[in-house]
């Protein structure tokens, strides 16, 4: 117990240090491994752990997600999600706020990733908050709050890592994410309604428009409806593995993308290099998550974590909690994708072992680690808004996603004790 949790210390060590997260877990992990057994097996299992991530079929969905996500972000999708929204939220009072948070939930069904809802909408959404008047506290706390809908409504990125090394179904956890995902679309909505019942000056309402106007802004968002029924009805229809849904889909946005947009050698180019960077980080990620967890289960840890779980057999929805808080904690120094890699292969045993079910499980862990992209004071969230409205001091962003943290952590209590919230589509999905 005492050689891991030397290891975890050393970890966060170099990841305060600024050693890129990947490469402090791989260093870690390969010294560890080496002082329990020996460099020439360390260098051994470096070796095998790369190359069977590397040609491994299953983990071909995600550069295929990613590349979907990234051509229907450069179609220019989101200004029409949020056209769309507006039309029939915006002449409410915190109606654009509102507005941001529904699309942040469509565009997160065809993106998958938190970072990338929440730099698109804040270019899409901030500009017209401002010029209506709202605080940039309100602005920018939807737009980081909404972000984090996109490692939770299907297709998810991390979903899809976790059914991989939990070897859970990815179809059942993608429908288990809808209604836990529409759930936090309706609690981020309450959070505006209560925000601007206490400050009306936040969110001023917008102008009303007709009917006519509102039907055909929803006519502009059929490509969103259309990849998302392709993708997930394909899956659950049978007709495609998750896989061959994520080919399919990167594929109907290619077409989506050739038809908003256009041939452009440039725009193809910057989308396949973007993408094949971002594949890279995480395959980089998940290589050093894996090193580190060969050397932690060298050690002691993984059976004293059973044993302790055993003293809370009496009630082992505390131990749930427990994990939620750490997840939470874990929010401060690391990010999403780490924080996942890091910590399933250890818990998701505890939590076998006291017989919860492991889809559930994956659903509070997604929704506990959405909490921690937005907490104080190291939200992942929050400072790619940062980045991308330099204006507006890191503090203004983190009193406005106040409310929605508040919400969320109602929200996380009411999945862990309804876990049918989360599981009741599965049971239609074999």
């Amino acid at each position: 117990m005492i050689e891991a949790l030397i290891g975890f210390a050393a970890m966060l060590a170099l990841a305060l240090l600024r050693m890129p997260i990947a490469f402090a877990m791989g260093l870690v992990g390969v010294v560890g491994f080496a002082w329990k057994v020996s460099w020439p097996a360390a260098f051994a299992m470096t070796s095998s752990v790369t190359y069977e991530t590397g040609l491994a079929y299953g983990l071909s969905i995600i550069p295929l997600f990613i590349l979907m996500g990234n051509l229907v972000t450069r179609a220019g999708l989101s200004e029409e999600l949020y056209t769309a929204s507006y039309a029939f939220l915006g002449h409410r009072r915190g109606g654009l706020a509102m507005s941001t948070i529904v699309a942040c939930g469509g565009f997160s069904a065809i993106c998958g990733s938190s970072i990338a809802t929440a730099a698109t909408m804040a270019k899409v959404a901030i500009p017209p908050m401002r010029r209506f008047g709202y605080s940039d506290a309100l602005a920018s706390g939807s737009v980081a709050a909404g972000g984090t809908l996109g490692i939770l409504i299907p297709p998810s990125i991390i979903l899809v890592v976790y059914g991989i090394l939990t070897n859970q179904n990815i179809g059942k956890l993608f429908i288990a994410g809808l209604l836990p995902g529409l759930l936090a679309i309706l609690c981020y909505l309450v959070a505006v309604w209560a925000t601007v019942r206490l400050d009306p000056k936040a969110g001023p309402p917008g102008a009303s428009m007709p009917w006519a106007e509102r039907m055909g802004a929803l006519k502009n968002v059929w490509g969103v409806l259309v990849l998302f029924l392709l993708v997930l009805g394909g899956i659950y229809g049978g007709v495609f593995t998750p896989t061959e849904a994520a080919g399919i889909g990167a594929g109907g946005a290619f077409v989506f993308a050739l038809l908003r947009k256009g041939w452009s050698w440039k725009l193809y180019r910057e989308i396949l290099v973007e993408s094949a960077v971002t594949t890279a980080m995480l395959f980089s990620i998940l290589i050093g998550a894996l090193l580190f967890a060969n050397f932690v289960n060298m050690t002691t840890m993984p059976n004293e974590l059973l044993a302790f779980a055993d003293h809370f057999s009496a009630n082992p929805v505390l131990v749930i909690f427990a994990i939620c808080l750490i997840y939470v904690l874990l929010g401060c120094v690391l990010e999403s994708m780490s924080m996942m890699l890091l910590t399933v292969p250890l818990f998701y045993p505890v939590v076998a072992h006291l017989g919860f079910d492991l889809v559930w499980f994956g659903i509070v862990v997604v929704v506990a680690i959405e909490i921690s992209l937005i907490t104080p004071p190291v939200g992942m969230n929050v400072f790619v808004l940062r980045s991308v409205l330099p204006d507006i001091p890191t503090r203004t962003i983190f009193r406005g996603v106040l409310p929605f943290v508040a919400i969320d952590l109602v929200r996380l209590g009411v999945l862990i004790l309804f876990p049918a919230i989360s599981l009741y589509l599965t049971q239609f999905v074999k």
